[in-house]
């Protein structure tokens, strides 16, 4: 007999689940989470909470920003994760962002409302599509490791809420020329997203010196104290922090690339 009875194909199935080791799920719970909590943004927004909505996002960026050095840590990095991440991303980054901006303000401005969050959903997609497939190149060089191509997506994400952000503190009124604004600030971001500028990559930071431990513990642990009593204050300070590199993301980019160019010049023989 050709096929497998049931009860056969079901030990097969369950010796596979056994053999799975711990260290390759946690990851994938993690991201998982990360991708609830997008979704979770998105029902927030539609039922008109979006402080509670920017939270969730926030949330789905901290535990995306995790996972991956868990599954490094646990030496449980596989493709499947890999893959999981970046379709968890798109709609944690690209999808959920948007949408809270079009339920809070952008759907009045009807068709152009809607497209600008399809130009920042798509900016996104082509974004982590592009980071997956530098990610394999065996070309690339090492210091390149220190910089994205492009603003991530969940940095894309937080900076791209800033209006929304500045109306919840500042409680603004919202017009629809601001909402115009709007639109275009959401446009403007896509670009940065989808273009070559490069960025700094969190990623690429080292070991913390041992005479600056303290400090730099001290640091974290009060931005994270302001984080949680004033979120959305933090949140403008952070996307504003954020945007000011940017130039100074560039220069070092450069100056690395052209550090790189004289040691390959000055490695080609003489013809």
């Amino acid at each position: 007999m050709d096929e497998q009875t049931p009860p056969a194909r079901a030990r097969i199935q369950l010796r596979g689940l056994r053999g799975l080791p711990l260290r390759f799920v946690v990851p994938n719970v993690v991201t998982l989470l990360a991708l609830c909590a997008g979704l979770t943004a998105i029902k927030l927004a539609a039922d008109k909470h979006f402080e509670t909505a920017v939270l969730a996002i926030v949330v789905a960026a901290v535990l995306d920003g995790i996972d991956g050095r868990i599954a490094r840590a646990l030496k449980g990095s596989s493709r499947f994760g890999a893959e999981l991440d970046s379709l968890a991303d798109f709609i944690d980054f690209g999808v959920a962002p948007g949408l809270v901006l079009y339920f809070w303000s952008l759907h009045e401005l009807g068709t152009l409302g809607w497209v600008a969050v399809l130009f920042f959903a798509i900016a996104a997609a082509l974004r982590l599509a592009r980071f997956n497939v530098m990610i394999d190149d065996p070309d690339r060089p090492a210091w390149m490791a220190k910089f994205f191509t492009g603003m991530p997506a969940p940095a894309g994400a937080i900076v791209v809420l800033l209006p929304l952000y500045l109306h919840l503190v500042f409680n603004l009124t919202v017009s629809t020329g601001l909402i115009v604004l709007e639109a275009v600030y959401v446009l403007g971001v896509a670009l940065l997203m989808a273009s070559r500028i490069p960025h700094y990559s969190g990623k690429s930071l080292g070991r913390v010196p041992r005479e600056e431990f303290i400090f730099v513990l001290f640091v974290a642990a009060a931005a994270l104290v302001l984080l949680a009593f004033f979120p959305m204050q933090m949140l403008i300070v952070l996307s504003l922090l954020y945007m000011s590199m940017i130039p100074a993301s560039v220069r070092a980019y450069n100056t690395f690339a052209a550090q790189d160019a004289k040691a390959r010049e000055a490695s080609v023989p003489p013809a």
